[in-house]
């Protein structure tokens, strides 16, 4: 049987639809701008006779008998006046209109004073950059209208800009690096510092939008999160820059907040990570968020170069295989971590020459976490002993189809003394605490769209995953549950997620709370 077409009328019903919708609202727009003036009226008698009604009831009994006989001798007066009916209905008209009229204030619909002069003081700051000699109609120049180069503006309740959308000549340089630093600095100084500013240009429109970002959330506490196998959690960064949220809990109540997920495995393009930072900036803060995370799928070696103890709560936990503080057990721990790679590796190739699964005994993940390995490197030489360091090479050339992660974490002025394989396989990035743009620009390998300021809140900075965005970055606080300075709340959160206690078979079983203050204490 041959289809029949659709009727004309269900094929263009919507069209017809909207546009009929159109006619309607433009006749409606049209009725109450011609009516406007019966509407002032109207809204006016009724505005009157309320008042009259609230006038008569105020008055008091015995004096609304003379009140009426006033009002009648009036309206007597009226009527034997000539044109007296026909003034007395004009005056009741104008009274109405008056009455009627709208009487809330129009809303400001320019810059106030101050706000025009922080205007025109960043227009003027921008035209040693925006103009030229040659150019026959500038955009740009002193005492020239900044209304044409600022399209749209936003200020805070303190006055200063929140957003500002800049037109720009086309014959700057939008292009190159420098040119667009020059820019973000200044307009960073001119609008007020302190705060982070989101720069997005625009090299078709020749338009640069300069937005103020609202500081990230630094009450996240550790807790289980919503995510996959192999996902992993860094922190949380802004809405508009990830298409994923994750519900997280805050006491008592529940948000929906965009998170930073590194992705790890077989199918990974960035399985290493690497953290840069200064002390107390939330470098060791990372760590131990990324080892609860971890051991909820896979086993966690952990070397501790710095030597502080801050891994004493994971000791002796069901997935912790070693935490090495010395030279000589991270050493040990580091070796066997190099066999074991080349143990799955190895498993895994014969596998698939066989045409068989992976064996079970590889396909629990197994993470690697060095906090500042180039410590152990110093005491590692002093005592003739190997460097730490190229141990590590075999777990990160061949850990993503081992499934083996490494994750490094060192400060910036120790960060020259990293091996080449460290460097050239953590191809996924954070930087923790206050740096400048050229110390972002070479760790990430991009510089940020934001401005980074100076006092920031520890565990505050920015990650880049493999050739992605720079996104802004706040990790979770993860403190150590056995430091006097944790708050209760971050203490019991912590415990809550860390695993049970490994006992040998002859002895006792201690509770983790009482173990894990005895090893505090030893």
């Amino acid at each position: 049987m041959a289809r029949r077409p659709l009727p004309r009328i269900l094929v263009n019903g919507n069209a017809q639809i909207a546009k009929s919708r159109e006619l309607a609202r433009t006749a409606a727009d049209s009725a109450t701008d011609v009516l406007h003036p019966l509407i002032t009226v109207t809204r006016g008698l009724r505005r009157l006779a309320a008042a009259g009604r609230r006038k008569w009831a105020a008055t008091p009994k015995d004096r609304r008998g003379p009140l009426l006989f006033l009002v009648a001798s009036v309206i007597l007066v009226v009527a034997l006046v000539p044109y007296g009916p026909l003034l007395a209905v004009i005056s009741l008209m104008a009274a109405a209109a008056w009455t009627g009229r709208e009487r809330t204030p129009p809303p400001p619909t320019g810059p106030d004073e101050a706000q025009t002069g922080r205007l025109q003081s960043l227009y003027e700051a921008l035209v040693p950059y925006f103009s030229a000699a040659e150019d026959p109609a500038p955009l740009y120049a002193h005492g020239g209208d900044w209304e044409k180069a600022f399209s749209s503006y936003e200020f805070d309740d303190d006055g200063r800009v929140s957003r500002l959308l800049i037109r720009y000549p086309a014959y700057f340089t939008d292009g190159e690096p420098d040119a667009r630093a020059r820019i973000e600095q200044l307009l960073h100084a001119k609008s007020g510092r302190g705060r982070e500013y989101h720069f997005e240009w625009d090299e078709e429109g020749n338009d640069l939008t300069v937005t103020v970002l609202p500081p990230l959330p630094t009450d996240i506490a550790a807790q289980r999160f919503v995510t996959a196998p192999g996902e992993t959690v860094l922190g949380f960064t802004d809405p508009a820059d990830v298409q994923r949220t994750l519900p997280l809990t805050y006491g008592e109540e529940q948000r929906d907040v965009p998170p930073v997920v590194w992705r790890t495995g077989v199918r990974s393009t960035e399985p290493h990570l690497l953290i840069a930072g200064e002390p107390g900036t939330g470098t060791t803060t990372l760590m131990r968020s990324i080892a609860l995370q971890a051991l909820q799928y896979g086993d966690v070696v952990i070397v501790d170069g710095g030597g502080t103890g801050e891994y004493a709560c994971l000791t002796g936990r069901d997935g912790v295989l070693a935490v090495e503080c010395g030279t000589a057990g991270a050493l040990e721990s580091l070796e066997w971590a190099a066999h074991e790679t080349e143990r799955r590796l190895i498993a895994a190739n014969r596998a698939l020459q066989s045409g068989h699964p992976a064996p079970d005994d590889i396909k629990n993940p197994l993470w690697i976490l060095v906090d500042r390995p180039t410590a152990l490197a110093h005491l590692a030489t002093a005592d003739g002993r190997t460097d730490p360091q190229s141990l590590l090479q075999v777990p990160l050339r061949h850990g993503r189809a081992a499934g083996v992660t490494v994750v490094v974490a060192e400060h910036f002025e120790h960060l020259d003394f990293l091996s080449d394989a460290v460097r050239q396989h953590t191809r996924a990035r954070v930087v923790l605490g206050a740096a400048s743009a050229g110390q972002l620009a070479m760790i990430l390998g991009a510089p940020p769209h934001t401005t980074p300021t100076r006092d920031v809140p520890p565990g505050r900075g920015y990650a880049r995953l493999g050739t992605g965005p720079v996104l802004r970055l706040q990790v979770p606080a993860t403190p150590d549950p056995y430091d006097d300075a944790t708050s209760e709340t971050h203490r019991r959160a912590v415990l809550d997620l860390l695993p049970e206690r490994t006992t040998p078979l002859d002895a006792e079983p201690v509770p983790s709370e009482v173990a894990g203050v005895a090893v505090a204490e030893g």
